[in-house]
């Protein structure tokens, strides 16, 4: 493999030294080409002076000008040819201290165990023949001996991946750092790792997950087949035994990783521990998040740092990651904005995309993204939202159709001082054309709203075909808002949007949660039966071990 590697770059360097010769005789050539060029005018027009064409002058423009001069394709390829170099020597290196590692880890197993085993031997049997008691280590191939000196030995994996705001300069920044550490059946301390991590954002659980993961993974280039994972996080604990399912798209990805990872070895077994448990993996994430801390910022620092947003899993610069007020759930801008318009397109007022997550999402906020119809929709939608479903009205001039609240429309009939026998009549605050609010139709004046309510039984041409389609399909009308209700499934005690409640089958109201009518309650029929389901409403944000710890710092 290595070989194969050196080969590839060895190709590559050649390929660089024949590209670099032939863009020098192109621009040779080119300079050429010119030179004629130039020659052939000055036969064309010939100058007073008889002096000859200056010979080739190395100040001509070459192929290369200055718009291209701070870009050049072999001086790209020059350095792509360094970086993967200077890869693969930073992987043999890393391969031969993994070794050393390994190596020395095996002798130290080899030197308990003979230390052990000279404990077992009887003060009579070692008078005999301690002398020639011996075992010298690596008897066997060093290879051999020392991978089946590590088969069969427990250890023990503690990991943690901490997130935590802290302010460098002027500003707040969310710093990542992960802690592990891997002890040995009687705890001695064998490997640790302290390491800053860049993308998780504000998510607990991911740096949790991810700080196992490269546990794991350092645990099998240490060649560690029997390992105890110890956790101090309740969540991620019924996550790895498979108790509980993740329901966010990104720890579910996380989590399957760790499933392949764990197949790799001969003995894995999840320990949820106490949090002092862990302190040595604690106090090594923290100080990955101190070193972030105490080094220096350029000017670029927070631009460049990258962030993983888990809708669409692409990692994105943290200037461009939209943060939800209230909840801080974090997203790319176009995420956010495939979100709201589809929410906008909807009818709805759109909310944070988390799941299960109710923070509303704010205009000004959202103006970031958002071109201007969309904000002028998303404004219509949140007063749509901020207005009872039994108190909006909506003007019924086909050209104007402003929403307004019973309210609105009261006060302002007060103000244009309507006369007493259109006690119905209110102005529209938009098109101040006159309709009737009992109706939602125009102002008819000639006739009272139970006249015309006699003559016009159904105010609108298509409320005929609603009704009929309502009748079809047993659907119920809400009597305070008029709100077309079906009943999918469940029992027949209905609420309405409005908060209205009342009986799905005769239309009687509910009081105080009791009904005030005799019909059943439910129908069988309407009623489902789903199996149990394992993952018992487990919130998916860190908040839900809040009983658990107020901070992750409180005692360290």
């Amino acid at each position: 493999m290595a070989s194969d590697e050196a080969t590839a770059i060895g190709e590559q360097k050649k390929e660089l030294i024949n590209a670099i010769t032939l863009e020098a005789d192109l621009d040779y050539v080119y300079r050429l080409q010119l030179e004629e060029a130039m020659a052939a005018s000055l036969s064309i027009f010939p100058s007073s002076s008889t002096s000859l064409p200056p010979p080739l002058n190395p100040s001509l423009p070459s192929l290369q000008n200055d718009a291209f001069s701070s870009f050049s394709v072999t001086d790209f390829m020059a350095k792509e040819v360094e970086k993967l170099e200077q890869e693969r020597k930073d992987r043999e290196l890393c391969l031969i201290e993994a070794r050393k590692c390994k190596e020395d880890l095996s002798r130290r197993i080899h030197d308990q165990n003979l230390a052990h085993d000279i404990l077992r031997v009887s003060d009579h049997d070692w008078d005999r023949f301690g002398e020639e008691f011996q075992r010298p280590f690596g008897e066997a191939s060093s290879s051999s001996s020392s991978s089946s000196s590590l088969i069969n030995v427990n250890f023990r994996l503690y990991f943690k991946g901490l997130v935590s705001v802290e302010r460098v300069g002027d500003s707040e920044v969310t710093l990542t750092g992960i802690g592990i550490a891997i002890c040995d059946q009687r705890d001695n301390l064998i490997f640790q790792l302290s390491k800053p991590l860049l993308g998780v954002g504000k998510s607990r659980q991911v740096a949790e997950i991810k700080a196992l993961i490269e546990g794991l993974e350092t645990a099998l280039a240490l060649d560690l087949k029997h390992i105890a994972i110890l956790c101090d996080y309740p969540t991620i604990y019924q996550y790895v035994r498979r108790a509980w399912q993740p329901k966010q798209n990104k720890v579910v990805m996380l989590m399957r990783k760790v499933e392949k990872l764990r197949e790799k070895f001969t003995y894995t077994r999840p320990r949820l521990v106490a949090r002092n448990d862990i302190q040595i993996a604690f106090k090594l994430a923290r100080d990955a998040i101190v070193s972030q801390m105490s080094r220096p910022l350029g000017a670029n620092h927070v631009k460049n740092l990258k962030e993983s947003c888990v809708i669409c899993m692409e990692e994105t610069d943290q200037g461009k990651m939209f943060s939800v007020e209230g909840c801080l759930h974090r997203y790319c801008f176009s995420c956010m904005k495939q979100h709201v318009e589809a929410k906008l397109h909807s009818g709805v007022a759109p909310k944070c995309p988390h799941e299960s997550c109710k923070s509303d999402l704010s205009v000004e906020s959202c103006e970031k993204f958002l071109t201007p119809k969309l904000i002028k929709i998303m404004k219509q939608r949140k007063r749509e939202a901020s207005i009872p479903a039994a108190e909006k009205v909506y003007c019924p001039y086909p050209r104007c159709s402003a929403l307004m609240s019973k309210a609105e429309v009261s006060e302002f009939a007060n103000k244009e001082k309507i006369p007493v026998r259109m006690s119905g009549a209110r102005k529209c605050v938009k098109c101040r054309g006159f309709f009737c609010v009992n109706c939602s139709v125009p102002w008819h004046d000639t006739m009272t709203c139970a006249q015309y309510k006699t003559l016009h039984p159904y105010l609108r041409p298509e409320d005929a075909i609603l009704k009929s389609l309502a009748t079809r399909n047993l659907w119920r009308q809400c009597v305070k808002c008029n709100y077309m209700i079906e009943l999918a499934e469940g029992c027949f005690h209905m609420t309405c949007r409005c908060g209205y409640e009342f009986c799905y089958t005769c239309g009687a109201e509910w009081k105080n949660k009791k009904a005030t009518c005799s019909c059943p309650l439910w129908d069988e029929e309407n009623i489902l039966f789903d199996e149990p389901d394992s993952d018992e409403d487990e919130d998916e944000e860190d908040e839900e071990d809040d009983d658990y710890s107020d901070s992750d710092s409180d005692w360290y």
